[in-house]
């Protein structure tokens, strides 16, 4: 294939995204503009006095943030997901990664649109660059970033900020499990300890906190335990928390004593923290062996050897 095949190839192919960018901004703009026909119409035959003749003042703090969330939220709407499954997989992800919001997927799913409108927008203006000859690999890597940053970008902020919680859910659980122990053993009922351990571990685990007194609403709002526990354990998505939900379960079902579950689960659950630590802590030198030999070993040999280098320089040199 010659320079001027492959060169009408990508001007082919940045005609094709061009057009399909513009095609799908007029159909995004049919649709809002049926939406606004429709709103009128409502409008129209809405009663007089009603609550849709109130007329809102405007919003002057935050206009263009709110325009911008407008947006974003239209979009998701656009590329909402249709199957009932799906949607409840992508707000447990959502709710395991901290966004409780009853809009985060709509939200999340906008972000993801914009990012991809954004995306092809700059990897067309980059064609010109890459086509040109002048800065072609500087485009082309350009047009790479923005691809990947558009497609896996959304995805790997989820999983990172569910990734730093599940640290501190499993950091936290074992406190949390001795803390239950003890309100158990000391007289009170399995819910009022879930509402006392609550408030004390808020300033150590804020986040795992949010999560128990979810739990706390729940039980108060006649939710029974192990449909809450079970809700509440598929929220913090760490198996440490789904193995206490079915021993709760399991202990509700066959009437076993909940104070001697509770410690021998507690007990459990302090010997798995040690022994991740443990592992830790054998793992460290190995870990420690590339650092060691890049920069400590050089050092040291340059320390050992100097002296004796800077003898024979003197000792030739004085010849």
């Amino acid at each position: 294939m010659t320079l001027d095949q492959l060169q009408t190839l990508i001007w082919i192919a940045g005609l094709v995204l061009v057009l399909g960018a513009l095609g799908g901004a007029a159909w995004i703009a049919a649709v809002e503009f049926r939406l606004r026909a429709v709103r009128k119409l409502r409008f129209a035959a809405a009663p007089a006095g009603g609550p849709a003749s109130v007329v809102e003042a405007p919003k002057t703090a935050g206009a263009i943030g709110g325009q911008l969330l407008d947006t974003v939220r239209r979009l998701g709407q656009q590329s909402a997901v249709r199957d009932p499954a799906k949607l409840s997989l992508l707000r447990s992800r959502l709710m395991q990664a901290g966004f409780y919001n009853r809009e985060a997927p709509v939200i999340y799913l906008g972000v993801k649109a914009a990012a991809l409108v954004v995306a092809t927008v700059g990897v067309v203006l980059t064609l010109p660059m890459i086509v040109g000859g002048q800065a072609g690999m500087g485009g082309l890597i350009v047009a790479c970033v923005l691809s990947g940053l558009a497609i896996m970008g959304p995805d790997q902020v989820l999983k990172t900020r569910k990734a730093t919680r599940e640290r501190e859910y499993a950091e936290g659980f074992p406190d949390l499990l001795d803390l239950l122990v003890a309100s158990v053993e000391a007289g009170l009922s399995l819910d009022a300890s879930v509402s006392r351990v609550t408030d004390e571990l808020a300033r150590r685990y804020p986040t795992l906190t949010v999560h128990l007194r979810f739990l706390v609403l729940e039980l108060r709002a006649g939710r029974a335990r192990k449909d809450a526990w079970t809700a509440f354990a598929d929220r913090l998505g760490i198996e440490d928390a789904r193995a206490l939900a079915t021993m709760l379960r399991q202990a509700e079902e066959m009437g076993t004593s909940l104070g001697e579950t509770l410690s021998v689960f507690s007990q459990d659950l302090r010997a798995k923290r040690m022994l991740r630590a443990e592992e830790k802590a054998l793992a460290l030198s190995a870990k420690l062996t590339v650092p060691l030999i890049l920069f400590i070993f050089p050092c040291l040999l340059g320390a050992l050897m100097l002296p004796a280098v800077a003898r024979m320089m003197q000792v030739f040199g004085a010849q």
